[in-house]
């Protein structure tokens, strides 16, 4: 049998988190600094500060000027991180923050067709800070749907990850996707997230086959979700690739860490990147040497 499997591989990329460079560079110094650590593109990040969310408000000529600096340094940003709405839930029960979250996310979408983004991660939580009933989800899928319209409209994907509370499992963002029905509207599955929420990550890809846009890798510990260094948390990371190359996964990656205020920073994600790629090449391996030895 031939080394398909190599090719298979190199043809997928591998993005970065924003929020792992320094945070003090400026946009092309994160573009160079992506490329520089190894990695494919960059994923920028529209959370719930101030900061990220007025990003929404930028001119024409600063979303120009973003575009200018992805073509002078050949690096994309190929996805958006929403989050904003943990602090402006979709669900809510407030008419006023529902508006205010869905004229973010309006504005996302906006953002993302300017800067050329392709895919735009949804956080999976129906109201993040409150307790969640019928009324709340009614509320979530009936802004989720808007947002789907606009983006389905505009050639964006959406794809809703699995989070650390309420939309936490595959299961649960599979009957969104389901709901939806459309090959605009998928999974940003999170690997991690799934340690976190204590569940087998192997057994749980089986539900996302062939509708996992993109995929989160981090370390995770049960009850620590952020800043566990890649190897040292729980996450099986050669059983999970062995499992999606077996899945004929064939989308991007991206490494999520938040070591933005670290002085060591780029060495961190450097060294992350390498160990990731390393174990999405020993879990190709695995699974074309099983695959071999049954022949």
């Amino acid at each position: 049998m031939p080394d398909t499997w190599v090719s298979n591989l190199d043809a997928i990329p591998v993005g970065l988190y924003e929020k792992a460079l320094p945070k003090t560079l400026s946009w092309e110094e994160r573009l160079i600094q992506t490329n520089k650590t190894g990695f494919d593109f960059l994923e920028i990040s529209i959370d719930d500060t101030d900061e990220r969310i007025d990003r929404l408000e930028w001119s024409v000529k600063e979303r120009k000027t973003i575009r200018n600096l992805v073509e002078k340094t050949g690096v994309k940003i190929q996805s958006l991180s929403l989050s904003a709405h943990r602090r402006y839930p979709l669900g809510s029960a407030s008419p006023e923050t529902r508006t205010r979250a869905l004229d973010i996310f309006k504005k996302t979408i906006d953002l993302a067709i300017d800067l050329n983004v392709r895919t735009i991660l949804l956080g999976g939580a129906e109201d993040y800070y409150q307790d969640v009933d019928q009324g709340t989800r009614d509320r979530f899928l009936e802004s989720l749907g808007l947002g789907f319209e606009w983006a389905s409209g505009a050639g964006i994907m959406l794809a809703l990850e699995n989070w650390d509370i309420q939309i936490n499992t595959l299961p649960r963002v599979m009957e969104y996707v389901d709901y939806f029905n459309s090959p605009w509207f998928q999974t940003y599955t999170d690997l991690g997230n799934l340690i976190f929420a204590g569940v087998d990550v192997v057994s749980q890809l089986d539900y996302v086959k062939g509708h996992i846009a993109a995929l989160h890798v981090k370390d995770t510990l049960p009850g620590q979700l952020r800043y566990v260094s890649p190897g040292k948390g729980k996450v099986p990371f050669v059983d999970a690739f062995e499992k999606l190359a077996g899945m004929g996964f064939q989308a991007p990656v991206v490494l999520e860490l938040w070591t933005e205020e670290f002085s060591n920073a780029l060495e961190l994600v450097k060294n992350a990147g390498i160990y990731i790629r390393e174990k999405m090449k020993e879990g190709w391996a695995r699974y074309y040497t099983t695959i071999r030895q049954g022949a």
